[in-house]
Order: structure tokens, then C-alpha cells, then sequence
């Protein structure tokens, strides 16, 4: 199966993005952000909000949230 990703949002589009920290970091200055954006999630470090962005499909992130709810990503 081949499947076609969308396209990558734009500088434009990742500056408008209204970015979220979790509620347990919000006085820690070391956590990520997240915006959820048309076609993509993307996620950056709080500490450089200038710096590389990740990008996630919407089922990528799901499927990511599931995992960690399920505690599939703790640290041993």
C-alpha cells in the first residue's frame, strides 16, 4: 500500500500555530510543545521555539497517545 503524506506545512503556518504545554510544565523551562495543525502535529522544545519542529500524521499521534496511555513508553 502506498500512502501519500501531505504536505509539510509552512514556516507561515508553524509561526501562526498555537503551541501547548502540558499543564505539569508549566513551570519547567526543559518540555516540549505541541500545536495540532491542519494535515500534521507538530511537536518542538519549549527552550528553542526557533529550533527543528517534528512532524506526525494524525495517526501517527494517535496511535502515539495510545501508547503512552497504555504506559508503553515508561522508562524502566
Amino acid at each position: 500500500m502506498n500512502h501519500q503524506l501531505p504536505p509539510q506545512p509552512s514556516q507561515d503556518e508553524l509561526a501562526k500555530a498555537r503551541w501547548t504545554k502540558a499543564s505539569m510544565s508549566q513551570t519547567v523551562n526543559g518540555c516540549v510543545e505541541v500545536a495540532h495543525l491542519a494535515d500534521w502535529t507538530a511537536v518542538r522544545d519549549s527552550k528553542n521555539p526557533d529550533g527543528p519542529v517534528q512532524l506526525y500524521t494524525p495517526h501517527e499521534w494517535k496511535c502515539f497517545l495510545d501508547g503512552a496511555a497504555k504506559g508503553e513508553f515508561n522508562r524502566a
